[in-house]
């Protein structure tokens, strides 16, 4: 993460002096002056503060929670730059996820001022408006590693529930003294005595990235009066960090990591004896020289894992370390190390070779150690005393101590029965402990009354009990003595192999003698006992070390783990692990001892590096590092992990804050791997990186702590982050690449690491070309002072490199490239505005080769200029290690200055490029660095491409939206004549869309992802044919739509201005800037003319209400009119988009609700009523309007759902009532004659739509009988004759409306078979003739809203005329809306408990579940079985009548369809335990299954989206009345929320932005569905904004 924004003058190179937040300051300053305010408290007055005049706008960065409130798997380390100034740290969750009930945010982050403690927590309430989204700001003012999670309710009473932890770690502020650029004014570089890098006054802030750190060994760096001389020469190569090895004084090894007194620094430093107690203000001055005077800041390493073995408070302190005394499980290995110990000082005696000279040797030594073994039985640490069991039996019998046996009978059982019943009953105490000899036991009153239990026919004879319970002892032991043999059969394999390495193999130490000071391997104990009589398990403390492949989380030191007593631990022998146990109060000395050490270090250097992270007890590193950041909130701390697992590096990364993981080049065996390498920790963002560009907006921030002002603020995403990289060319203990690879590879390596987006690292034995790996230890030489001289190495190079690697990473050269090619690695480093660059060619040599440039491609860049700055070669003149015993020299070699390398200016087709490449003389192991501009750089393009999109698409009406954001292929060919259709990109396939949308599918994940390989990347590169695309089709259209005009002319100029100026790498860049601000603003244009329940709802809320946009629009071959186009509602897409099969009236009113009413389109309501209105005929609406050309009326329940609408119309719109008096034009005449629509009777009378109203009912009170218009194959090729009969009556005894017959089907279950070869070519899946139980809710609704309407004189219909019994009647609504209230439950409810079954008109016979409402009552003769089948139409009776239902009957049947019917994205059509369930729906399955062929299942499992919305609705409505929200409706809004979770997530990742017609089994794709259907998103909508209403209430 860049954490500066650099100061740009122009195209070129950035100003380098960028001065630090707190303006210019003098060296002496850096150390900033102690204040009692924390910088908690500095950031909350920041806030609270008025703005300051030019205050830049506040960073926010946001993440998202998962619905759980833990973060997503990526999302689990998040990495924030350092606070220069205050900002915010946004943590947002959609709202109604369970996480969001009752929930609360928590923090350790002093977010209300303080200081940080581990285990303090601020808590933020979440906000319980469930129709809003969720946000929480919190005010990030320093650096250090946090923790957060959100507590929530649970659904048990009382319950809290503690989501996931999720990490973020603040980087710290590092500042050092600035440079001027290493370059001259012609881009040359410049050495010391020419200004180049010349330190400045002026203080800089440091990112991480630029830290170029220096290890240095101290011991070798001769007295301190000479260190200025290494701070120098480090300084003037480049280095900004000095990285000190433990400066403390050093055990008996002379290791810095063996620290003997880490209280004390190492006096063997000065040149003149010092008092100890000014040794501390003699370092901490040196140190300061070096950060004020020389710009490199300080980092050491910190030891908490061990001490050295004469550390001399180990022997007042034993409990410090692990030993027999404080985990006794050590004391067979403490016996076996001792056994080894005697063996190694007695070969000679035994005859035995104490030299090792061949495998022979080692055989027989280990043969004879084997044996020596066998006589110190350590068996006996695992093993039963046979004897001591009988004893303590028999002394059980005879003191009257017996435990009863209450187990199982154990009489007849055999001895090894009897065993495994021991152990099953786990009566054996001590095993597996190995705390001492015979230390597994079994008690003896448990034993003898097990023993009599098993042996009831011994009586009380004791010693024939005592001999039986010793055959059982004799069975416990086979396993134990087994466990005995395989531990020392890996010890003895251990020590033979160690001993091999260490004595025998070429790779080894080759150790000499065998004695008792240089044993047979290395000891695993340091014995310390300060008496002779002093107790060696107490005093015999065990070494530290490390094992292959170990759990970075457990202690080897610590059982279950028995890593000492098999030698597993590749032991350091002259470090004591130091046992810390799980806190302070288990070693209190120990940890007082090591924080005071650890706090003095944070408080006198810059910088941390955890040495042997990995082993160390995370919660010891935790507190640790609490404690220093205590005193220096902005320490430096990187750490080397051997976890062997991402996953295990990012938990000690998350836990302790490390803020750089060390990284080695020098792991990277080829030119592949070394890029691969450099493209993971090096890379930055990729050159046209274009997720800042997009993804950032600008708003106003409210006041974090509810006081103070309003600010502007720039909001960026988070998705997680990676740990940072600290990469090192060569780390001190590694081998050197003379060993390694070659010589001549380091100077390639310098270079390429140099060029990463990371931190680097490097030890002065790199840069000066020693050859060999220096043995911290042994070693006694001290480093010579080379500088930048001849015999320094790659210095020279090196000090350009280290350079330009600070300028790049403060100049904000975030973008990068990585490119290989032969045994090339080419490195850029891009700046994304100024475009200006710095390209390294390196030609790797990680073998011997001759001095051939080799195979390259020459880089050719267009429309740029470029610049040789540099180029070296190395020439190796003597691999011979230098022999000088005092100093440290590298090889005898020359740092070769390259010529001028010429860049070459060419054309290229019809775009001007330069080339360069490596010159005649390039050999193995050269770099050359070259400076590159694009030419005719227009710096304001990314602002021009953002400005004005508002004002471009804010005029646009929604029918214009549909045009410009959405546009399915099928509707873009019918409305352009074909002309367009979706744009296919190659290699990825068609965009769903035509518009915005579609383009934004692909993009989000390329823009989130900087997938710049993405196929539509690719195409972007290679042309301007989508650029052109995307402003034709708009300008196209624009006689049919003359709105379209502003965003044509705003995209064509961006666009124009992109092809002019943005090199064809930048065009996906600019192509994605333009795109998504145009989708921000036309989305936001939908958003606006939206009602208020959508314009500040959520972000579900708002890509539902993008539904009706997408679905509504102007198609010409299916109009609402059959003489002009007007917008219509399409069923779904993309099979339903056009022609005839567009406009279906059932689906219409089901969408009409939520996608217009809900959203405030009342217009398009209107019209699409008064459109359906227009063709009523024989009482009902069209099924397939058809434009109003041919409709077709087979479908019963349309009218219904169209005057369930026209009632929400009235409710809903401002003036709705005023739909009632519009006239409408009649498509046929009045007596149902068929005339065509362009017949001069068609639309020759008008009606008012109330007398259409009561037109409908009267012809149901009536009854309607008719056959189709045109009945028969042209009409519809499946359908058997009878099933063009329409028949629908009321039963006025009931109220109810029946209808259909066993051959169509009437609901919106409208299946009709197709299948020939299975027989059911006419045979609908679902006939559902009878009384559906959804009509007859419709029903129900809209005889009570008409008989309240005429009641208070606002309906001019009081009633329908009927033949009640052969006798004509007015029945007024009133009666009619009282017969169903009547008979409503008697007619379709099915009781729990079966006595009830006389209440209620039913067959028990042919009831399958029980508690349910039936789906149809009435069902032809026959088929009544079809009657009590489970299905989700009645929860929307339930929606529009509730009256209807017992509530109690109701809510069971709402929780067995929640347990039985839903889905993940919808409601299974048919209850799984019905015979007829069949899940799966394949239209082309054409087999001679009757139940599925040719899709016939449609409705008889598949789960459909739309029915979950009503679903939702009726579960909300009785669970709040009689349920668990009677007393908190908030509990049954969460419940029911749950249930939005995957249709959330599905219509924000899906192409098609949004919810689909139906799934198959459990959720899973159905190929044959529509991708997005009206009805499916509209049902959500309905329930949301049932949710916003309780809100508002």
């Amino acid at each position: 993460m860049d954490t500066t924004d650099p100061v740009v003058d122009s195209p070129g190179r950035p100003n380098l002096t960028l001065h630090c937040a707190l303006g210019d300051i003098t060296p002496t300053d850096i150390a900033a002056p102690e204040t009692p305010r924390t910088p908690a408290d500095e950031g909350k007055e920041f806030f609270l503060s008025e703005r300051s005049e030019g205050e830049a706008p506040i960073r926010v960065y946001e993440f998202k929670l998962d619905a759980d409130g833990g973060p997503s798997k990526e999302g689990s380390y998040i990495r924030l730059p350092p606070a220069y100034t205050p900002y915010i740290l946004r943590v947002s969750l959609d709202a109604g996820t369970p996480a969001s009930k009752n929930g609360v945010f928590k923090t350790n982050f002093p977010l209300d001022g303080g200081a940080f403690e581990r285990d303090r927590f601020t808590e933020r309430s979440l906000p319980t408006d469930l129709s809003k989204p969720i946000r929480v700001d919190l005010p990030i003012s320093h650096a250090g590693a946090f923790v957060y999670w959100v507590e929530y309710d649970g659904d048990a009473p009382g319950e809290r529930i503690k989501g996931r932890e999720g990490y973020f770690n603040v980087d710290p502020i590092l500042r050092v003294r600035a440079r001027t650029s290493v370059l001259s004014s012609d881009a040359k570089p410049l050495l010391p005595s020419e200004g180049g890098a010349k330190l400045l006054q002026e203080v800089v802030n440091l990112p991480l990235n630029a830290l170029s750190i220096l290890t240095v060994v101290s011991k070798w760096m001769g007295p301190i009066s000479q260190w200025k001389a290494h701070f120098q020469e480090a300084s003037d190569r480049g280095y900004t960090m000095l990285h000190w090895t433990p400066l403390q004084e050093r055990g008996m090894s002379n290791s810095p990591y063996s620290i003997k007194d880490q209280k004390k620094y190492d006096l063997s430093v000065f040149d003149t004896p010092v008092d100890p107690r000014t040794a501390n203000t003699r370092m901490e001055e040196i140190l300061r020289i070096a950060k004020e005077e020389y710009g490199l800041l300080n980092l050491t390493d910190v030891v908490l894992n061990h001490t050295a073995n004469n550390s001399p408070w180990l022997a007042e302190h034993p409990e410090a370390g692990y030993s027999p005394s404080t985990a006794p499980h050590l004391s067979p290995a403490l016996e076996l190390d001792t056994a080894i110990l005697e063996f190694s000082s007695s070969l000679s005696e035994k005859g035995l070779p104490t030299r090792v000279s061949c495998q022979k040797d080692i055989d027989t030594l280990m043969a004879a150690l084997a044996d020596y073994l066998e006589t110190k039985q350590l068996w006996q640490y695992y093993v039963l005393s046979v004897e001591e069991e009988k004893a303590t039996l028999t002394d059980a019998f005879l003191s009257n101590a017996i435990t009863p046996w209450t187990g199982e009978d154990l009489a007849g059982k055999t001895v090894v029965e009897l065993a495994n019943i021991v152990r099953s009953a786990h009566l054996i105490e001590g095993e597996g402990t190995l705390a001492s000899r015979f230390v597994t036991r079994v008690d003896g009153g448990v034993s003898a009354g097990f023993i009599k239990a098993a042996f009831p026919k011994l009586g009380n004879d004791v010693d024939a009990l005592a001999q039986a319970w010793a055959r059982v002892v004799d069975v416990l032991n086979v396993p134990l003595y087994e466990e005995w043999e395989e531990d020392t059969k890996i010890a003895l394999d251990n020590i033979k192999n160690r001993l091999k390495y260490t004595r025998l193999d070429d790779n080894g130490p080759k150790l000499g003698e065998i004695s008792k000071d240089l044993p047979l391997v290395e000891p695993y104990f340091t014995r310390i006992a300060p008496q002779w009589h002093s107790d060696p398990r107490t005093y015999s403390l065990a070494n530290n070390g490390w094992l292959w492949n170990a759990d970075p989380l457990v202690n080897f030191a610590m059982p279950p783990s028995k890593a000492y007593l098999r030698r597993e631990v590749i032991v350091w022998g002259d470090c004591v692990k130091l046992r810390y146990g799980s806190g302070p109060s288990d070693n209190p000395w120990l940890w007082e001892h090591m924080t005071s050490y650890v706090t003095y270090s944070a408080q006198t250097f810059d910088g941390f590096r955890i040495d042997n992270c990995h082993s160390t007890p995370l919660h010891v590193g935790t507190a640790m590092l609490d404690t220093a950041r205590k005193v220096n909130p902005d320490l430096y701390v990187c750490a080397e992990l051997f976890t062997g697992s991402e996953e295990m590096d990012l938990l000690f990364v998350r836990k302790l804050g490390v803020n750089s993981l060390i990284r080695e080049a020098g792991n990277a065996w080829d030119v592949q791997e070394f890029s691969r390498i450099m493209y993971l920790f090096g890379l930055g963002k990729p050159v046209g990186s274009m997720d800042e560009a997009c993804m950032t907006s600008t708003e106003e921030l409210a006041p974090p702590f509810g006081k103070g002002p309003t600010r502007p603020c720039i909001v960026s995403p988070l998705n997680g982050s990676t740990p940072h990289a600290l990469l090192y060319d060569l780390t001190h203990d590694n081998e050197s690449y003379l060993d390694k690879r070659t010589a001549e590879h380091a100077l390639a390596v310098a270079g390429i690491v140099t060029f990463g987006y990371c931190a680097v690292g490097s030890v002065k034995g790199f840069d000066d070309l020693y050859p060999k790996l220096l043995n911290l230890v042994q070693e006694r030489r001290q480093y010579s002072i080379t500088g930048l001289s001849e015999n320094s190495g790659i210095s020279r190079a090196k000090r350009v490199l280290n350079s330009l690697h600070r300028e790049m990473m403060i100049g904000g050269y975030t973008e990068g490239c990585v490119w290989q090619d032969f045994n090339y690695i080419v490195m850029t480093r891009m700046h994304p505005v100024t475009q200006h660059a710095y390209v390294l060619v390196a030609h790797t040599a990680f073998e011997k080769r001759g001095k051939e440039r080799g195979p390259f491609k020459p880089s050719e860049l267009a429309h740029t200029r470029a610049n040789f700055i540099c180029g070296f070669a190395i020439d190796i003149l003597s691999y011979d290690v230098p022999d000088d015993p005092g100093l440290l020299k590298g090889l005898s070699a020359r740092l070769v200055d390259l010529p001028e390398v010429p860049v070459e200016q060419k054309n290229l087709t019809t775009e001007p490029h330069c080339s360069f490449g490596p010159p005649e003389y390039f050999p193995p192991g050269s770099i050359m660095i070259f400076e590159t501009q694009l030419e005719r750089v227009d710096l304001e393009l990314d602002k021009f491409c953002k400005s004005d999109a508002e004002t471009a698409f804010g005029g646009l009406d929604l029918v214009d939206l549909n045009v410009v954001l959405h546009r399915a292929d099928n509707e873009e060919r019918d409305t352009t004549g074909g002309k367009f259709g979706v744009y296919d990109v190659p290699g990825s396939g068609q965009l769903a869309y035509c518009g915005l949308e579609g383009w934004m599918h692909p993009l989000r994940d390329i823009i989130r992802r900087n997938d710049l390989g993405h196929p539509l990347c690719d195409n972007l590169r290679r042309g301007t044919w989508a650029l052109d695309y995307v402003v034709s089709r708009l300008t196209h259209q624009m006689d049919d739509f003359p709105g379209l005009a502003a965003p044509v002319q705003w995209l064509l100029d961006r666009f124009d201005r992109v092809k002019s100026n943005a090199p064809a790498y930048l065009r996906p860049k600019f192509f994605a800037i333009v795109m998504t601000e145009a989708y921000k603003a036309a989305r936001r244009a939908v958003i606006e003319q939206c009602s208020e329940f959508v314009s500040d709802g959520h972000d579900f809320t708002h890509s539902l209400a993008m539904c009706a946009v997408q679905m509504h629009g102007v198609v010409k071959s299916a109009s609402l009119d059959p003489v002009k186009p007007t917008p219509s509602l399409a069923a779904g897409l993309p099979h339903f988009s056009a022609g005839w099969a567009r406009c279906w009236g059932r689906d219409v009113f089901i969408s009409l609700r939520g996608l217009f009413l809900t959203t405030g389109n009342f217009e398009g309501a209107k019209n699409h009523i008064l459109a359906f209105a227009s063709t009523v005929k024989h009482g009902l609406i069209p099924n397939l309007l058809d434009s109003g050309r041919n409709p077709r009326y087979n479908s019963r329940d349309s009218p219904w759902w169209m005057l369930q609408n026209i009632q929400d119309y009235v409710k809903m719109a401002p003036n709705g009532l005023s739909i009632l008096s519009e006239f409408v034009p009649r498509r046929f005449p009045v007596d149902d004659t068929w005339v065509a629509w362009d017949d001069p009777l068609a639309y020759a009378c008008t009606s008012t739509l109330a007398e259409i109203i009561q037109e409908i009912l009267q012809r149901h009170a009536s009854g309607i009988s008719f056959r189709e218009y045109n009945a028969g194959p042209n009409l519809d090729q499946q359908m058997k004759d009878n099933g063009f009969n329409i028949d629908i009556y009321v039963d006025w005894d009931t109220g109810l409306v029946f209808g259909g017959n066993a051959d169509n089907c009437g609901t919106w279950m409208d299946k009709m078979g197709e299948s020939v070869r299975a027989g059911t070519k006419g045979v609908p899946g679902t006939p559902r003739d009878g009384a559906p139980i959804e009509i007859t809710g419709l029903v129900k609704s809209t005889v009570r809203w008409l008989d309240e309407l005429s009641r208070k004189g606002k309906f001019p219909y009081r009633g329908v005329f009927a033949s009640v019994h052969g006798e004509d009647r007015f029945v007024t609504y009133g009666q009619w809306n009282d017969l169903i209230q009547k008979s409503f439950e008697k007619h379709y409810y099915i009781p729990l408990d079966p006595s009830e079954d006389p209440k209620y008109n039913l067959n028990p016979n042919l009831v399958n579940r029980r508690g349910i409402y039936r789906d149809v009552y009435g069902t032809g003769a026959g088929r009544e079985w079809s009657d009590y089948q489970f299905r989700p139409n009645f929860p929307i009776a339930m929606v529009v009548a509730p009256e209807m239902f017992d509530e109690d009957h109701a809510l069971h049947a709402l929780r067995l369809a929640d347990t039985v019917l839903r889905g993940p994205l919808g409601m299974k059509t048919l209850d799984p335990s019905d015979r007829r369930y069949r899940p799966n729906y394949d239209n082309s399955n054409d087999s001679d299954d009757p139940s599925v062929a040719k899709g016939l299942n449609y409705h008889n499992g598949p789960e459909w989206g739309w029915p979950l919305g009503y679903f939702l609705r009726a579960y909300l409505y009785f669970d709040t009345r009689v349920g668990e929200g009677k007393d908190d409706a908030m509990t049954t809004l969460h419940r029911l929320h749950r249930a939005l979770l995957k249709p959330r997530n599905h219509i924000q990742t899906d192409a098609w932005a949004g919810l689909p017609e139906l799934t198959n089994e459990n959720g899973a794709f159905c190929r044959d569905s529509c991708s997005t259907q009206a009805w499916s998103a509209s049902t959500m909508l309905d329930f949301l904004e049932d949710v916003h209403e309780y809100a508002k209430a």
